[in-house]
């Protein structure tokens, strides 16, 4: 594993946590390199859970180096207390073990208000935004206005900054939102504050990644929020606003393209979503609700319900196919234990017009029929299964045909939340050969 790559193959949680919990054990160094505290990665570890917001998913094994890159927007607030929380409960967390970009850009209250007045603005066209201020703080990143962790290290150069920030978003909030103002020097004595507890963890975070790369040492790279909310590539504008999969890497984490050896992509043996946008395979009525209820299918974040549907083919091979995925890793599949017949997304339907791949280069998806193959399920408890040979048959057939129809080879399941309920599953030289192409 010398430098490896982990994102959601889908619309977001997807089980990414527990995996990359997993893969964390043989990994030296573990990266996060794009979102924001909106993202919720969920471990379970004896008994255990933690949810895990900004911090790798690494930091619950000893002795790995954890870091934040610059491509993502940092709450200092939720930062420091994702810190505490984890100290409470016994992991160690220090600027030994945990390491945050100075080139990050900070999300601050401003940034939290237009997010949450912008998205009543837009009644029903709104995009389901947590309101956690990401938007707005990649937004002027863009638009070069944004401030960066090591902003905040300096207090005048921070009020110089911070003051231009609020002279526009002061006016925003005023005449177009209705909101109060915010005080400049209320805001800088809150965020400087939380700055000088920021910086025992702060460096150059890309060097530090290249250069333990360069030293033999092994780096993964984890995503957040999956490859359909990909600002570029996802289902806009119904998406995050960072690029989720393999592409944020060498912007987010300063780490070069070339040197990411392999990608893994995440998915579930079925699919969710979480808030606007469109899902074609979603189940609506008592089937999505059978699907939730036995999933457990609500946010760590935000603990909304999730929107739950069957697996959908064409949109696995769209996702893994421009993420250049070496294999997959399917998740959640005792959740489907106990259903007569299992669906699979394999075509697209629109009036008259009928597609074989995931239509990219359409409009929208919204109006779009799934054609599926059903498959027969099972009924057998998997959650204590280990190898792959004693799942049951109707089982291993279902696995073997949504390979088949998603052309990646699959390398593990996982049959439920603990660190060892995965079973490893070798792919043949056939099926490698056909996910490297």
């Amino acid at each position: 594993m010398p430098a490896v790559s982990v994102f959601g193959a889908q619309w977001g949680d997807e089980g990414k946590g527990k995996i990359i919990d997993r893969m964390a054990g043989e990994a030296d160094v573990v990266v996060r390199y794009q979102g924001g505290a909106n993202a919720g990665h969920t471990v379970v570890v004896a008994g255990q859970k933690y949810v895990l917001h900004l911090i790798p998913s690494g930091i619950l094994h000893p002795g790995k180096l954890n870091v934040i890159g610059n491509g993502v927007a940092v709450d200092p607030l939720k930062f420091l207390e994702e810190v505490d929380g984890l100290r409470q409960r016994g992991v160690r967390v220090d600027g030994t073990n945990l390491r945050l970009s100075a080139g990050a850009h900070v999300i601050f209250e401003h940034h939290k208000r237009i997010d949450q007045a912008a998205e009543r603005w837009r009644g029903d066209g709104r995009i389901g935004t947590t309101g956690r201020g990401i938007g707005p703080c990649y937004a002027d990143k863009a638009a070069r206005i944004g401030l960066r962790v090591s902003d905040l290290l300096e207090r005048e150069h921070a009020r110089s900054r911070l003051r231009a920030a609020l002279a526009e978003k002061n006016a925003l909030l005023r005449q177009v939102h209705g909101e109060p103002e915010l005080d400049l020097e209320q805001q800088l004595e809150c965020y400087t504050t939380l700055a000088h507890k920021l910086e025992p963890f702060v460096g150059d975070t890309g060097a530090q990644v290249r250069e333990a790369y360069q030293a033999g040492r092994r780096v993964l790279f984890e995503g957040a929020q999956g490859a359909m909310l990909d600002i570029d590539h996802g289902t806009y504008p119904f998406v995050t606003s960072s690029n989720t999969g393999v592409d944020g890497i060498p912007a987010g984490a300063g780490f070069p393209a070339r040197w990411i050896e392999r990608a893994i992509g995440i998915a579930k043996a079925y699919c969710t979503r979480v808030g606007e946008g469109p899902f074609p395979s979603e189940q609506h009525g008592e089937l999505g609700a059978r699907i939730r209820t036995a999933g457990n299918e609500f946010g760590a974040t935000t603990g909304r319900p999730r929107r739950c549907g069957w697996l959908d083919a064409l949109q696995m091979r769209y996702t893994l196919g421009w993420n250049g995925a070496d294999s997959w890793i399917m998740t959640n599949l005792d959740v489907l234990t106990g259903f007569e017949s299992i669906p699979v997304g394999i075509g697209y339907r629109a009036g008259a017009q009928s597609y074989a791949g995931y239509p990219g280069a359409r409009v929208g998806i919204e109006d779009l029929e799934v054609v599926y193959e059903e498959f027969p399920g099972w009924s057998e408890d998997i959650s204590a299964v280990r190898s792959y040979e004693e799942l049951p048959r109707r089982c291993r057939e279902y696995v073997e045909s949504v390979e088949r129809l998603v052309g990646v080879p699959i390398e593990m399941l996982s049959v439920g939340p603990e660190r060892d309920q995965v079973i490893p599953r070798r792919p043949s030289p056939a099926r490698a050969r056909a996910g490297a192409r």
